[in-house]
C-alpha cells in the first residue's frame, strides 16, 4: 500500500521526501520506486522532515507506532487502514496533529498490480478538520481517484462491505473451482472457464446496476433447478451446500427487486432454502 501510493504521488508531481521501513530490503525496494525520498534511520526522522505523514503499517501496528512518536501542531498524520477510524491516531491528535485516514477501495495483491489498479478507484477518507480533508481530496484527485467520506462510526461496516466485495469474491471463486475440480476440471482450466462469466457479471453490475443485473435460477424463480443444486451439493460437500442455501436467501430480495421473481415464487424458494438449512441441524 505505502509503496504503491507513494509511487503514484511521486509520478503525479507530489513531493515524497522521506521514508522509513524497519526492514532495509523493504526500504531499498521503496526507494527504487520513489527515488526522491530520503531514507530515514528511524520514524521520528520522517516527522522532522515532513508535514504530512502516511503510516502504512499493518492495522494492528498503527496505534503502537503512532504512540511512540513526538507529534506536534502542524503535523498531519494519516493511516491507510480500511477497518480503523481516526481514533486509532488519538495519541497524535492529543499532541496537536491533524489526523485522518486514506483508504483506496481497491485490491492490493502486489506492488505492481496495486500501482496499476489505483487510478479510477474511490478513496474512503476521514479527517479531523476541513483543512486536512481538502488536502486528502486533492491528493486523491492527483492520482486519478475520487473520494467518499466515511464517518468514524461507520468504518468497520465499510470495511466489512469491502471484504464481501473483494476477499469473499475470491473465496466464492475458490468454491466454484473446487466444485469444478470434483468433476475433473483442474484449477487452471476451471479458472479460465469462470473468468469470462465473472467479467460479464462485473460488467453487468457496472452497466445495468443492482438489482437489474441479477441473472440465474433465483432471478427466474427456477425452484426445480435450485432443488437439484441443493441435492447435489449436500452429497458432495455439506459446507458448500450450507453456503449455497444462505447465499440463496440473500439473493431472493434482489430477484424481487428486479421484478422477475414473484412474491409467491420467492416465498416458495425461501421455504426450500430454510428447510435445507434445517436439515443440517
Amino acid at each position: 500500500m505505502g509503496t504503491a501510493l507513494a509511487y503514484r504521488f511521486y509520478k503525479a508531481g507530489q513531493r515524497v521526501n522521506s521514508a522509513y521501513n524497519r526492514g532495509p530490503e523493504g526500504l531499498k525496494r521503496f526507494l527504487g520506486y520513489v527515488p526522491s525520498a530520503h531514507p530515514c534511520s528511524d520514524p521520528q526522522e520522517v516527522l522532522e522532515r515532513s508535514e504530512l505523514v502516511f503510516v502504512t503499517v499493518s492495522d494492528d501496528a498503527i496505534e503502537g507506532v503512532v504512540k511512540g512518536l513526538n507529534w506536534r501542531k502542524g503535523h498531519m498524520v494519516v493511516h491507510t487502514s480500511g477497518a480503523h477510524s481516526v481514533e486509532v491516531l488519538s495519541s497524535a491528535r492529543e499532541k496537536g496533529a491533524s489526523v485522518g485516514s486514506f483508504h483506496p477501495c481497491q485490491a492490493f495483491a502486489t506492488v505492481e498490480q496495486a500501482i496499476e489498479n489505483i487510478p479510477g478507484s474511490v478513496v474512503a477518507i476521514e479527517a479531523s478538520d476541513e483543512g486536512l480533508r481538502e488536502v486528502l481530496e486533492d491528493l486523491a484527485s492527483s492520482i486519478g481517484c475520487s473520494t467518499a467520506f466515511i464517518p468514524s462510526e461507520g468504518k468497520v461496516l465499510y470495511h466489512a462491505a469491502c471484504v464481501f466485495a473483494s476477499n469473499y469474491l475470491v473465496a466464492l471463486v475458490g468454491v466454484a473451482t473446487e466444485l469444478l475440480g470434483s468433476i475433473g476440471v483442474d484449477l487452471k482450466r476451471g479458472t479460465e472457464l469462470l473468468l469470462p462469466l465473472i467479467r460479464g457479471t462485473v460488467a453487468n453490475i457496472q452497466n445495468i446496476g443492482l438489482p437489474k443485473c441479477l441473472t440465474g435460477p433465483i432471478a427466474r424463480g427456477d425452484i426445480g433447478v435450485i432443488r437439484k443444486h441443493l441435492e447435489a451439493l449436500k452429497e458432495v460437500n455439506p459446507g458448500i451446500f450450507e453456503l449455497y442455501a444462505k447465499l440463496g436467501l440473500q439473493t431472493i430480495p434482489i430477484g424481487i427487486g428486479k421484478g422477475t421473481l414473484s412474491a409467491e415464487k420467492a416465498e416458495e424458494l425461501k421455504k426450500v432454502l430454510l428447510k435445507s438449512l434445517a436439515s443440517l441441524a
